[in-house]
């Protein structure tokens, strides 16, 4: 049979585009070649997520003193921590397959290589997967990222040096560790491995870590993170890493340049967390396929140079979160159905959030940014402790809501918050960014009291 569309990827855009374009009443055939749900719910978002409220559950009972309550004897499984954290994905896994099957949705598991139709045979594609050949009149690529290897000496095939996978898949804490890259992945590993009691450093190139958020916020969980203890190395570059007899067993040496000088570090085990790169496996036959830094490029739609042929997701090299690639599957579906009106994706008004202790969420742009935009604005920062929900919960923390306003019409630019848990709000703020309020708009929302999202409306 002919499909009207095959996807290649099963992640957040694969999947969200063949159950919306099912639901539509089209045929549609899904390739993946691991396991539905893609990075984010195999080896991303959703286990990183679990193994950190494991942490911070321990952390919690540890530090339950503040609130009046003792606990004694206060211990944790990491081998239960991972197991948990296997049935959580492997039950989302599950649904998402349900949810395809429902819609009558082909799934098929294995690598996909498509090509265009012969001449003379009309617009669409034929897609070779496991000695079959499935035939499409519409393409989406949603073939993800993968992780960056830097070029550094020792890193390479270096048993002791872990990506974000490999750290996932350990059934035993290291015993000390070294995290190379200091965003958002590196900031969260570094979070869960020091509530869990292992020594932490975390390197990073950029004069501060989590170079892309408001320094304001970064500045408060750098100050904390650095009291508690992690080693954070800020301007400091990765030259070699080679391998180190411990006391304790084998384990890696880095040579690194700082601000200060050469430094020497050791430790059993080294995270390499310094980004992603889009994952171009089997387009080799869509040679035409123009690029963009090493991504495939996009109009609004989500659509490609080709005729038919779209991308969605980390491969685009856009934004790369999950949450993005669903939202560009369903404009691009929207675009292949002739949906009007047709929508567009809002890039200025997607929430992000780094589930450190305390969680990070912003939207919108930074106070740096609309200086380099030219965008006169008006700045409000709130300690979160003008909410007294946050202050009955979060003991010994002060935490920030920063507002960026346009200062002619005061519509709302951007909100950066620190504290939790922040990103159980933000959508608040991503709605208004979204549809242009201003603060006196802004204004006439209610929110319910007490809670933590009232920051909000104390701010704007």
């Amino acid at each position: 049979m002919k499909y009207f569309l095959a996807i290649i990827g099963g992640g957040p855009a694969g999947y969200t585009a063949a159950e919306k374009a099912s639901k539509a009443g089209k045929d549609v055939v899904l390739f993946e070649q691991s396991s539905l749900g893609g990075t984010c719910l195999n080896v991303g978002c959703i286990p990183t997520k679990s193994l950190l409220y494991g942490a911070k559950q321990y952390y919690n009972a540890t530090h339950a003193q503040k609130y009046g309550v003792t606990a004694e004897n206060v211990a944790f499984d990491f081998a239960a921590m991972q197991k948990r954290k296997t049935i959580v994905v492997r039950k989302l896994v599950a649904g998402i397959k349900q949810r395809l099957n429902n819609e009558h949705c082909t799934v098929v598991s294995g690598v996909a290589y498509p090509r265009p139709l012969p001449k003379g045979k009309g617009e669409g594609f034929i897609i070779s997967c496991n000695e079959a050949e499935y035939e499409a009149e519409n393409l989406m690529i949603c073939t993800g990222s993968t992780n960056f290897v830097p070029p550094i000496p020792g890193i390479k095939d270096n048993p002791a040096v872990w990506d974000s996978t490999d750290a996932l898949a350990a059934t035993e804490l290291p015993k000390s560790i070294i995290i190379v890259g200091g965003g958002v992945i590196g900031m969260e590993f570094a979070t869960l491995y020091h509530e869990l009691g292992v020594p932490v450093t975390v390197i990073e190139a950029m004069p501060t870590i989590l170079p892309n958020l408001d320094p304001d916020v970064v500045q408060i969980l750098l100050d904390k993170y650095r009291k508690a203890g992690i080693n954070i190395l800020t301007g400091t570059k990765v030259e070699e890493a080679y391998p180190q007899p411990l006391p304790e067993g084998k384990g890696v040496r880095i040579r690194a340049t700082s601000p200060d000088g050469e430094l020497i570090l050791e430790a059993e085990r080294v995270l390499v967390s310094v980004g992603r790169r889009a994952n171009l496996m089997g387009l080799e036959a869509l040679n035409e396929l123009e690029m963009e830094r090493g991504a495939i490029k996009v109009d609004e739609f989500c659509k490609t140079n080709l005729p038919n042929v779209y991308a969605c997701g980390d491969v685009t090299g856009k934004i790369m979160l999950a949450h993005v690639a669903s939202r560009q599957a369903e404009v691009a579906v929207g675009r292949m159905l002739k949906q009007i009106p047709l929508q567009r994706i809002a890039y200025n008004a997607i929430p992000s959030v780094v589930y450190t202790n305390p969680e990070i969420a912003s939207v919108g742009i930074t106070e740096k940014q609309a200086a380099e935009m030219s965008i006169p604005v008006e700045v409000t920062k709130l300690p979160m402790t003008f909410s007294g929900r946050f202050m009955a919960e979060n003991e010994g923390e002060t935490g920030l809501c920063k507002v960026i306003t346009d200062a002619k019409n005061h519509s709302i630019l951007g909100v950066h918050l620190i504290g939790n848990p922040c990103s159980e709000f933000i959508a608040a703020a991503s709605f208004a960014v979204r549809m242009g309020y201003t603060t006196a708009e802004f204004q006439q929302v209610v929110f319910p009291h007490p809670t933590v999202s009232e920051i909000l409306h104390e701010a704007i």
